[in-house]
């Protein structure tokens, strides 16, 4: 679906990169450094000793791999909480107060909003042509920003549709939904066959997800040109799945749940909720938590997610960068292990050691890696990379990430919240757009009217 209004956006994207005057005058003050002289070991012989904060499970593992088989550059790792969890607010306090460590993650959608307050830097001359090409350029997109290189991308989420076999074989249902027309067709079914049974869930606590089908469906909810923002996040792209998921949920065809709750894993555990609509990653975090659950191992199988017209199509859901702190004075050791562990099997296999994370290296050569990696024992040995591979190829050109995300996710999430109580989905995209809007001006952005 395509309006002059939202063609003649597109046609503002330059090329989905974010001008310089658009981040605000903190982007450029981060702009100014590089890095120091700090590959090779210090004079007195010693390694260098980087700082590293993240909360991805295998972390540690990789960190502790990387000492091993390095000399010259060392890694002290600290867990934080995950991002939306207060790991963001610990590293923003960390940077403000002048001690954020040497490298941290943060996830595509978070990263603009730490490059507009001046807390990463430019790593541009550490990423040479060569190490750009060995990721896919969905990820390289997103994490370049005014032309400028702000982050090494780790993995890319492409979205995957996960469902019971079983419980779609008692309903009737042959194959998978290809649309989401099929989706909703399938849902009826499911819950005639049992009363109890859902196809799936809509998430009141993750925007994320939201988004995600969001930019499937070509959405682009933030663009700019010069020095002067557009956020069209109310654009008939984002309609579109309102109105669909508003449907599903007023017709009590998908439960409404938070996210990874109790009530959520409780649904899976009984077979009440016979789908999830998740990304790559989600193949590891399913198989975790039903890992105790009598009889649920090779029940589940992966597909494509429902597109629009059947042609494959798809957005991100999460995805995580190294990005490299404005306090660092370290920052080619840095980049060091953060290429390491981005673009090496060996980082890639002390990452999923444990078998349970099915992450989606953003560095297509490493995928035999992750999938080899990876037990499918779960999903009846179902080669669940070969879909994730197809989804990758699918994703959508051209998503950009806002500065303000965590303003416009927590407006969204709060009138998420209220839908079953009488609220609507349209509600939170409007309280997103306008929140949005007032925090880019409040921080002295222009905001097109």
């Amino acid at each position: 679906m395509s309006t002059p209004r939202t063609s003649g956006r597109r046609a503002l994207r330059l090329a989905a990169t974010l001008t310089a005057s658009a981040l605000s005058i903190t982007l450029l003050a981060a702009c100014g450094s590089s890095g120091g002289s700090d590959a090779a070991p210090a004079s007195d012989g010693k390694p260098v000793n980087i700082t590293f904060w993240g909360w991805a499970k295998g972390t540690k593992e990789v960190v502790d791999a990387f000492n091993a088989s390095h000399k010259d550059v060392q890694v002290t790792f600290e867990q934080i909480p995950s991002g939306v969890a207060g790991g963001y607010a610990k590293i923003s306090d960390a940077s403000k107060a002048g001690n954020a460590p040497d490298l941290f993650n943060v996830e595509y959608g978070a990263l603009p909003d730490f490059v507009s307050q001046g807390a990463v830097q430019d790593i541009t001359k550490l990423v040479s042509a060569d190490l750009k090409k060995k990721y896919l350029p969905q990820a390289v997109q997103q994490t370049t920003l005014a032309a400028a290189q702000w982050g090494l991308p780790l993995d890319v989420a492409p979205q995957a549709f996960f469902y019971r076999k079983d419980l779609f074989d008692k309903a009737g249902i042959t194959a998978p939904p290809k649309t989401w027309d099929e989706y909703r067709a399938d849902a009826l079914k499911l819950k005639a066959a049992d009363p109890n049974a859902r196809i799936g869930t809509f998430f009141p606590d993750d925007p994320g997800t939201f988004e995600a089908l969001s930019w499937q469906n070509g959405a682009h909810w933030f663009t700019a040109q010069g020095d002067t923002w557009s956020v069209d996040i109310d654009e008939p792209e984002t309609k579109r799945v309102t109105d669909y998921w508003q449907q599903l949920i007023s017709d009590d065809l998908v439960r409404v749940q938070p996210s990874f709750s109790q009530p959520w894993t409780a649904s899976l555990q009984k077979g009440e909720t016979a789908g999830y609509l998740g990304a790559a990653w989600g193949g590891g975090v399913l198989k975790s938590t039903l890992a105790t659950t009598p009889d649920a191992s090779g029940k589940w199988a992966v597909a494509p997610v429902p597109t629009w017209d059947g042609k494959p199509a798809s957005g991100m859901l999460g995805g995580t960068t190294f990005a490299v702190s404005k306090n660092s004075k370290k920052a080619k050791a840095a980049v060091e292990f953060a290429t390491w562990a981005t673009t090496t099997p060996e980082g890639i296999q002390a990452r999923i050691a444990s078998g349970t994370s099915s992450m989606f290296p953003a560095d297509p050569d490493l995928v035999p890696t992750a999938k080899a990696a990876f037990n499918t024992d779960f999903y009846a040995g179902q080669d669940i990379y070969s879909v994730f591979i197809d989804a990758s190829k699918s994703i959508r050109d051209g998503w950009t990430w806002g500065p303000t995300m965590g303003i416009t996710n927590n407006a969204m999430k709060d009138a998420f919240g209220k839908v079953t109580q009488g609220g609507t989905l349209q509600a939170g995209v409007e309280a997103a757009q306008q929140g949005t809007t007032a925090e880019l001006k409040n921080r002295g952005l222009k905001v097109a009217q």
